[in-house]
């Protein structure tokens, strides 16, 4: 699911590349690429398209399926135990595709009108997470945040000024956190009632991170990135030289790396002091990627995606034919999959 766990922890299944890898395929998924590309259990790559199709495709490189949706979609899928996908789309609905790409369900969250125009009309899409919790609940964002059983039926929802387009995170005791372009991170219980709310200077479209010892990590269009705690205590915050939409990723020893819209990726102490910062040639939109070697993956909206070591050296970078604002994806033996602008999903080795 969106960041490799339902803390979003940022955590991958492989190493990376030791040196620049070299492209072994790549598939025209019909559309920008704006959620990240996730494997499931069989070694079958789920990625979503704004052509508004989710494509199911093998690890040679062949489309086994693709499933339609109503609208485009900015989902990164998230793959249940049993195999269903499930994502979101502008049409306001989240949907849940059986294994061999047949519709399972899908549940309208939200009342706006879909084929409208303008804030109202984009305040109940689904274009954050899903997140899969470990009864098989699915949290998801849109006109609040909403909590679905694995039957498709809702469980709570909580309603917010405005749209959720965070993907909410949630902790080992249940608590489930999201960020909502009211400016505001909140905190649910697992019963749906709302625990606490932390507001900041921007609205939040990066999704939370949680730390082992429960603080959550989550940046702001205020140019910050918070560490709150779980009583909802602003622990400290960083401030960055732009918007901080992509959510944070966090190392074994506890360095959270997060990237900004000023084109830096930065180091963080779990005490708040910035470690180092590594430079791109432009924003920087998606969430990080940590290896099992610890290499630091993440793309960037000069076209290119970026490997390096936890020192902030540069090890290796790929370009592209259009801007990655998604996060790369890695199999067990090292095969990196990328997309983005350019409209495929990529593999290398």
């Amino acid at each position: 699911m969106f960041g490799g766990d339902a803390r979003h922890t940022g955590k991958r299944g492989g190493p990376a590349p030791t040196q620049q890898p070299k492209e072994l395929w790549s598939v025209d998924v019909k559309g920008v690429v704006a959620g990240s590309p996730t494997i499931g259990p069989d070694g079958t790559i789920y990625v979503t398209s704004h052509e508004g199709s989710l494509f199911a495709i093998d690890v040679a490189g062949t489309i086994k399926w693709s499933f339609k949706t109503g609208d485009r979609s900015w989902s990164t899928p998230a793959v249940a135990q049993d195999g269903t996908i499930y994502i979101g789309s502008d049409d306001d609905f989240l949907y849940a595709v059986k294994s061999d790409g047949a519709l399972k369900w899908k549940l309208r969250l939200g009342d706006c009108d879909p084929k409208g125009f303008g804030p109202e009309s984009s305040r109940c899409d689904v274009d954050g997470g899903p997140t899969i919790g470990p009864d098989g609940t699915i949290y998801v964002g849109g006109d609040g945040i909403h909590a679905v059983w694995p039957d498709g039926t809702l469980r709570w929802k909580i309603a917010t000024a405005e749209h959720v387009a965070s993907t909410p995170a949630l902790a080992p005791d249940g608590t489930v956190y999201a960020g909502s372009q009211d400016d505001a991170l909140y905190a649910i219980a697992p019963d749906g009632t709302k625990k606490w709310e932390v507001r900041t200077g921007g609205d939040i479209d990066a999704a939370p991170t949680i730390g082992a010892d429960g603080t959550i990590y989550v940046g702001s269009d205020d140019k910050n990135l918070y560490a709150i705690t779980p009583a909802g205590t602003i622990a400290w915050k960083v401030v960055t030289g732009a918007e901080v939409r992509g959510g944070a990723a966090l190392a074994a020893d506890g360095t959270i790396y997060v990237g900004s819209h000023d084109a830096n990726l930065y180091a963080i102490a779990p005490t708040g002091n910035v470690r180092w910062k590594l430079a791109a040639a432009d924003k920087i939109q998606g969430t990080p990627a940590i290896a099992t070697d610890g290499t630091i993956l993440f793309g960037a909206e000069d076209e290119h995606v970026y490997a390096v070591a936890p020192d902030g050296t540069l090890r290796w970078h790929l370009q592209f034919a259009g801007d990655v604002d998604t996060t790369p994806a890695l199999r067990s033996d090292g095969t990196l999959y990328v997309a983005g602008d350019d409209g495929h999903l990529h593999a290398f080795r």
